[in-house]
């Protein structure tokens, strides 16, 4: 079942990130996050596959707003995880669907992602569903300051 994040996800999250991501962060820092982005919920959208019968989060898609000068509206993708024994059970496809439902409802014109040029898999699975690869660039970043 699709559902919208709660804040009592932020376990069940920190989880996935670590077993699927190698992200060993903190439940602290995630429910921090989850607050922050709770308060943005109209630049945010964070939605979570929940098995039906056990009540577990198995993955998590993760979007913002997309705002250019040069283009319109769309969402930009931060983040699909699923647990890796999850995978390959249209878990993935599930959440992306729901997004994509969610972006056309909104009048969004695009959906963007990136993905790390070895995650061949990442990118097989992203085209089954309709996505193109329409540039290849590098990622830039000056780490500034590590608010608590």
């Amino acid at each position: 079942m699709i559902r919208e994040m709660k804040a009592e996800d932020a376990f069940a999250i920190r989880e996935i990130c670590d077993k699927s991501l190698g992200y060993n962060i903190s439940v602290d820092l995630v429910e921090q996050q989850i607050q922050k982005i709770a308060q943005d919920n109209t630049h945010h959208y964070v939605l979570v596959f929940e098995n039906e019968h056990s009540n577990e989060i198995l993955g998590f898609v993760h979007a913002e707003i997309y705002d250019t000068l040069y283009a319109y509206s769309g969402l930009n993708i931060l983040g699909l995880v699923v647990l890796p024994e999850h995978e390959r059970r249209g878990i993935a496809k599930t959440l992306m669907t729901s997004l994509e439902d969610r972006a056309t409802k909104k009048g969004l014109a695009f959906i963007r992602l990136n993905s790390a040029v070895k995650r061949k898999g990442a990118h097989s699975f992203y085209e089954t569903i309709g996505y193109v690869c329409d540039k290849e660039q590098n990622r830039f970043i000056k780490t500034i300051s590590v608010s608590q």
